[in-house]
């Protein structure tokens, strides 16, 4: 399985921030937020990983992260010329890259600590898409919220309902299998005039090839307020002086 992180968007909430540099590499405590997102994917057992981001900014990551030998792993690089045209048209800038394999998709600005090894064995080569879910009682209705059933069957994903169904927000990740870049090119814009993830997951869900994993300890969407970013920020700060004082 290969890896793609997708570090591009306009960032317009994290501004003035982001009128000098990508979100991504804006610092979460003591390293800039995409090497979370890298040690993620090597925790994870992947080798091979796409960046994607704006032509304006890809050279920063270049220049930062450069082959990825430093983490293990082997990176490349993928421009996305419309920073506004949605996650599922990022995704799709790894069709050559991921050569017929199933890929791990996070979006650079989580922040996590939920190991992601597990589900990646179980998916590797499988059919269909997982999602990776957290239960955020109070706030489930900023994101995607997935519904599922007694039995851990993904019943519905809907896009920042008003009356959501259950407490489970949908993160930045995902994994799909090869036929993804099939499904992206039957999407259509939304109200947004972009195309959305969740229509794309829910072209999984109506096959019946969905699944979704509840993620355990530390979530942080950190690109979405500077009130996030600051979160984001003091939780690191504290668990890794915590390991350090072990």
């Amino acid at each position: 399985m290969k890896g793609v992180i997708l570090a591009g968007g306009k960032a317009t909430r994290l501004r003035p921030l982001t009128w000098v540099t990508n979100k991504h590499l804006l610092p979460v405590y003591d390293k800039p937020m995409i090497f979370y997102g890298l040690e993620s994917m090597k925790k994870a057992g992947i080798t091979e990983v796409l960046i994607t981001s704006s032509d304006s900014h890809l050279a920063q990551f270049i220049n930062l992260l450069k082959s990825g030998h430093d983490f293990g792993l082997k990176l490349s690089y993928a421009i996305q010329d419309d920073a506004g045209g949605g996650i599922p048209q990022a995704i799709a800038l790894a069709a050559d890259f991921s050569a017929g394999q199933n890929i791990l998709v996070l979006l650079g600005d989580n922040i996590f600590d939920h190991n992601l090894s597990t589900a990646v064995s179980k998916f590797e080569g499988k059919k269909g898409a997982m999602v990776f879910a957290k239960r955020m009682p109070t706030e489930s209705k900023q994101y995607g919220v997935v519904e599922l059933s007694k039995n851990g069957k993904v019943i519905s994903i809907e896009e920042k309902p008003e009356h959501p169904k259950s407490d489970l927000a949908q993160t930045g990740i995902y994994m799909y299998d090869r036929r993804v870049y099939d499904f992206i090119k039957k999407l259509r814009p939304s109200k947004r005039n972009e195309l959305e993830v969740t229509d794309l997951n829910n072209m999984y869900l109506n096959e019946g090839t969905l699944v979704c994993e509840i993620m355990e300890g530390l979530w942080i969407d950190a690109g979405t307020s500077y009130d996030e970013l600051l979160r984001a920020n003091n939780l690191v700060a504290e668990l890794t002086k915590g390991a350090l004082n072990k």
